[in-house]
């Protein structure tokens, strides 16, 4: 098994930061791409941000500018930097992972935390 264990979130009023971070364990092999995602009150779960083993990054448009992914392939943890926030960054945001443990690659997911940004 895979697990993703994520930290960091909490409550911060707009126009702050938060730093997330997010390390992964168990069986692991190899990991492809790693990433966070969010999930608002009454909405459905969104990408984030992602990035590659090789480094390419990916940033959903609501977020570029703001947000910082990046990863650490040897400690196999993954953070997300993020600066001037807005409540409608508000939400649950779970670490994902696609990941092996020498077999197929499956996705694993964290608990989620919670972010909380007030105005």
């Amino acid at each position: 098994q895979v697990y993703l264990v994520e930290s960091g979130g909490g409550l911060v009023q707009a126009g702050g930061s938060l730093r997330l971070s997010c390390a992964a364990s168990g069986s692991i092999f190899s990991i492809n791409t790693m990433g966070w995602y969010r999930q608002a009150p009454g909405k459905q779960r969104e990408l984030v941000a992602s990035i590659t083993s090789g480094g390419r990054t990916n940033y959903a448009d609501s977020v570029k500018g703001r947000f910082t992914i990046s990863r650490d392939n040897v400690e196999n943890t993954v953070a997300l930097q993020m600066n001037s926030l807005n409540v409608e960054d508000t939400a649950v945001y779970y670490c994902n992972a696609r990941a092996t443990m020498g077999g197929p690659y499956k996705y694993y997911w964290g608990q989620g935390t919670q972010v909380t940004v007030s105005s």
